[in-house]
């Protein structure tokens, strides 16, 4: 079910000649930044370092700028301040052409797997083969179907996207993600709306691709358990800020921060307060003026 791609193709041979072997340098450093949307703060500041061949983890609640975060990574938005590094390349200094080529060595799994609704399986794989390269036919055959058996649907190639169940169109959108043989994996929110079953499916698939494949990955989500169960390190992000950073065990013990406490354990009350705010229940109650 699990299968990983043995042979190299000749896409990701060319990759490893160029150097993003693993190495000691992180393949992204991210540092001093800052993103707002009109009033509203999104990053103030922050210092970020993804190392080469991990999964790196960021994980706070809904509306903390997560999948911002990459977007900013990958270029789509522009900081206000600061310098986001990959792999050697100032990211908001590139040329158009040379961002281009840069995305070409991005995969992302959307949030909700983006398929093209009038298109089939395998042409939904195919797309990134026939819009960037020119690969003969039988080659993009080869590798459309390594990829697809990679993810244990080689055998639904001629489903249409409305045939799939949620968890195979995530495999389906992972599967496309990584079929030009990217060095970094962007997951944007990859549990979300899953199944037990089919999370504990791409959680094995995120952790092996990665592995097989010497691959970096970065992920977003709100899941504490599965996240922390593959995560090499992880970043708890809030209010702007990075609040705690460390490996899973790191995180998962006793912390000066209460809030990452809370987060992490999943706690009703703390920092995020229950109650919002509001006048003395009792005067409320008896409507007595405040």
């Amino acid at each position: 079910m699990y299968g990983i791609l043995e042979p190299q193709s000749g896409i990701q041979n060319r990759i490893m000649q160029s150097g993003y072997q693993k190495s000691e340098t992180p393949l992204v450093s991210i540092r001093g930044l800052h993103f707002s949307r009109g009033e509203r703060k999104i990053f103030d500041g922050i210092d970020v370092t993804i190392p080469r061949g991990k999964i790196t983890a960021f994980m706070g609640p809904s509306g903390t700028g997560k999948t911002t975060l990459l977007h900013l990574i990958s270029g789509q938005l522009r900081p206000d301040r600061g310098t986001i590094i990959v792999d050697g390349a100032d990211v908001h200094r590139l040329s158009r052409p040379k961002l281009f080529k840069l995305r070409m060595r991005m995969g992302m799994l959307f949030q909700g797997g983006a398929l093209f609704t009038d298109m089939n399986v395998f042409d939904n794989v195919a797309f990134p083969l026939r819009e960037h390269t020119r690969l003969p036919r039988k080659m993009i055959r080869s590798l459309v179907l390594m990829k697809l058996e990679s993810v244990g649907l080689r055998g639904a190639r001629n489903k249409m996207p409305k045939e799939l169940s949620g968890g195979m169109a995530r495999r389906v959108a992972l599967a496309r993600a990584m079929v030009l043989d990217p060095m970094v994996m962007l997951y944007d929110e990859p549990f979300t709306g899953q199944d037990p079953i089919t999370m504990g499916v791409l959680v094995r698939l995120i952790r092996s691709l990665n592995d097989a494949l010497s691959l970096t990955s970065v992920l977003v989500s709100h899941d504490v358990k599965e996240t922390t169960s593959i995560a090499d390190y992880l970043y708890v992000l809030s209010e702007g800020k990075v609040v705690g950073h460390g490996t899973p065990d790191e995180l998962g013990k006793a912390t000066r921060s209460e809030w990452v406490t809370q987060f992490m354990q999943g706690l009703p009350d703390g920092p995020v307060p229950f109650h919002y705010p509001a006048p003395d229940y009792i005067r409320d109650l008896l409507a007595i003026p405040g």
